[in-house]
């Protein structure tokens, strides 16, 4: 049985205070809400040991927002799994579309960033979609196919069940445009077709898939009522605690 999932993408966002009331705020609202989503924060690399902390003792889980490729050694700036580990982060996010654009990440890097997330006892979010022009070429599905198939499809059918898939449009990442519950629907079930045809119906049908770009309390209802969206990673949203809880009990 595959869990509904709402997963908050801090980005680069808040002064430490900030992150210290947002985080607070939001264990607060969960312990007065019966939910069953899985519920994950995701804040910058300096919050994570907060978030961590108190992810321990209410009813969320701390995820971090990237992760290096190496293991460990001379790498000025970067961050292993096995740190992430080690500070009991559960969850990363991989693959985000800003990664891929600004900072030139290829499918084959994101490959192994699963990999050694993995090999650490972390789930990966990763992150897939298509860009306004290659929607309006018709090359949506095929774009998306390439990013999971050489990013992800290296996996057993053991190992991919620890991976979550986030569908993120990347027209509608942070610009207020939305797709449309059909063709959200549209797109996670292409993307369950895949996993089924790689890896049988039965663990396809384990996998969560969640929806982003630009989707808030107004619009989570219509996109987590479709079948295959099984909840969203939330970006500008999930900086404010109510609007975050909201998308949480949307399902």
């Amino acid at each position: 049985m595959r869990r509904n999932i709402v997963a908050g993408n801090w980005k680069m966002n808040l002064g430490f205070e900030e992150a210290d009331d947002l985080v607070n705020l939001i264990a607060e609202k969960l312990d007065e809400v019966e939910t069953e989503t899985t519920v994950i924060v995701c804040p910058p690399y300096p919050y994570l040991e907060l978030t961590s902390d108190l992810a321990q003792e209410s009813n969320f889980f701390a995820g971090a927002q990237n992760v290096s490729s190496f293991d460990n050694g001379a790498y000025t700036g970067e961050v292993s799994a096995q740190m992430l580990a080690s500070m009991n982060i559960d969850y990363c996010i991989v693959g985000h579309s800003e990664r891929r654009k600004y900072f030139h990440e290829t499918n084959q890097e994101i490959s192994t960033k699963v990999v050694k997330l993995l090999e650490s006892g972390i789930s990966p979010i990763f992150c897939c979609g298509e860009a306004l022009e290659e929607r309006e070429s018709e090359k949506h599905f095929d774009v998306v196919k390439t990013q999971i198939v050489e990013s992800l499809f290296n996996l057993t059918g053991e190992e991919i069940l620890d991976v979550i898939i986030a569908y993120e449009p990347v027209w509608a990442i942070g610009t207020g445009k939305t797709a449309t519950g059909a063709q959200a629907q549209e797109m996670h079930a292409y993307i369950r077709s895949l996993l089924t045809e790689k890896y049988g119906k039965e663990v396809s049908e384990e996998i969560s898939i969640l929806y982003g770009g630009s989707c808030n309390p107004k619009n989570a209802k219509e996109l987590f009522a479709n079948k295959d969206v099984d909840g969203g990673l939330i970006g500008g949203a999930s900086l404010k605690a109510d609007d975050f809880l909201a998308i949480i009990t949307s399902f």
